[in-house]
């Protein structure tokens, strides 16, 4: 738990970022906000694959530390710099290359698609930094140092939201905040509206970057590794290591992003009551979900640090723990949910009809809070043992096959002979079978690995 409270915030800090953006730009116009949103939706699946394949190097560092071979740890974080660098500019060609013919393809209104493409033009200039700031951020995880990230998540926020008042609103915002005692020049600052909200999100971006890197560099919480020596050149073994234990990460995140995207264009189809009662519940309960997910970022950490030690039958009791945690934390946000629903949903809307229908699904969110917890945390526990590629079936076959596909076969074809079409209960339904799916084959998959590494054995099952 000490080590996955700060993750916890400095996650909760990242996703204050996104909601700035759509409170500031939605307060300008109705353009912007959807300008915002229509991008955010194409730049954040970038961002997360590039984040999943990058906390790779996590896992490599925990078990370097707990080995003592902590001179291996340089050029791993090297080869992940360098990575991360290759990642970002890929991202940030795609951003500017790639958007229009996906707008035309996805008939969004010009306007929007003029703006949202300028947007994103902005936000590409960005890419590089958060990456190499993911990967920073992944080294300091593996040493068992999560705080700075949360710091500099935080600074990260509190650039982003004076650099979006004034990108976005100009001038004519300044003075309506200060008045008219302001030089000329502030007062004259054009409202960029999406664009410079795009331009805020990337200033943020590289300001974390450069604080991760200054803080590394002087910072002497990691002991004797000498991080900026002349940096390692590209490493093709080391880059290898990182993407086979990474890429199946930032896979198996998009698997589980794109399902969340795919099951809001099918829930659009019915309704704008049934499509706010969707977004609400799945809002209020994603914020919910960072405390289970930081907690399986922990646990990567101790289980990489205590199989490095070679303490194989320790690494087991380590993350079997992990998983009882989890199910505490589970518990916990069930009670959550239970307790503050009805006041939380009255903040986001007064119409009766969503607010009653965001309640049964708000019940269904209840249920799923188990398998949701247990699942990102058998996760955890795996990437510990560097078994990432059997997550990345896993999720493929439990979120799209039984979440996706049973989901809409729910909503939109119910049960014959038993029951008629459901809707989005029948979506939200799916979604419990899909993370119960994942918790229960990741389970077993955690049994089998840490049983055969508590034995020593030097054959991993792969079935």
């Amino acid at each position: 738990m000490r080590l996955a409270l700060p993750i916890c915030g400095a996650q909760l800090a990242q996703a204050g970022m996104s909601v700035v953006d759509v409170m500031m730009t939605g307060r300008l116009s109705a353009t912007d906000l959807a300008a915002v949103s229509v991008g955010s939706s194409l730049w954040m699946p970038l961002m997360l694959f590039m984040t999943g394949t990058l906390m790779g190097l996590t896992p490599i560092v925990a078990q370097l530390l707990g080995g003592g071979r902590t001179a291996g740890i340089r050029p791993n974080v090297h080869q992940a710099l360098w990575v991360a660098l290759a990642l970002g500019i890929i991202a940030a060609v795609l951003l500017w290359s790639a958007v229009m013919p996906l707008f035309r393809l996805m008939a969004v209104p010009e306007e929007v698609a003029t703006r949202a493409a300028a947007y994103l033009a902005a936000v590409a200039f960005g890419m590089p930094g958060v990456a190499l700031f993911q990967a920073l951020r992944a080294f300091s995880d593996g040493m068992n140092h999560t705080r700075p990230s949360l710091w500099i998540s935080l600074v990260g926020l509190g650039v982003n939201i004076p650099c979006n008042f004034v990108l976005i609103y100009g001038g004519e915002g300044l003075t309506g905040l200060f008045g008219d005692w302001l030089p000329n020049w502030l007062q004259g600052l054009p409202a960029l509206g999406a664009l410079g909200c795009g331009i805020a999100t990337a200033i943020s971006m590289w300001v974390m970057s450069l604080a991760m890197f200054a803080y590394t560099r002087r910072s002497r919480a990691y002991g004797d590794i000498d991080l900026w020596r002349p940096l390692s050149p590209p490493r093709w073994s080391l880059i290898a290591e990182l993407l086979r234990v990474g890429a199946p990460i930032g896979v198996a995140i998009f698997f589980e992003v794109t399902l969340f995207t795919l099951i809001a264009l099918f829930v659009a189809s019915l309704g704008e009551i049934t499509v706010a009662a969707h977004q609400i519940a799945l809002n209020y309960t994603s914020i919910l979900f960072m405390l289970p997910l930081s907690l399986g970022m922990a646990l990567t950490v101790r289980v990489g640090n205590t199989l490095g030690q070679g303490r194989h039958d320790h690494a087991r009791l380590v993350a079997w723990n992990g998983i009882l945690v989890s199910l505490a934390v589970a518990g916990l946000n069930s009670l959550l949910l239970w307790l503050t629903a009805e006041p939380v949903i009255a903040l986001y809307t007064h119409n009766s009809e969503v607010a009653s229908l965001t309640l049964s699904l708000v019940v269904l969110a209840m249920v799923y809070q188990v398998s949701d917890s247990l699942q990102v945390n058998l996760a955890g526990a795996l990437r510990g043992y560097k078994d990432t590629r059997i997550i990345m079936l896993i999720t493929l076959l439990a979120y799209w096959l039984v979440g996706l596909g049973g989901g809409h076969w729910l909503g939109r074809y119910g049960l014959s002979g038993w029951f008629d079409p459901l809707g989005v209960h029948g979506y939200w339904i799916g979604l419990v079978a899909g993370l119960t799916t994942a918790a229960f084959l990741l389970g077993e998959r955690l049994r089998r690995m840490s049983k055969a590494m508590a034995h020593a054995s030097s054959e991993v099952p792969d079935d």
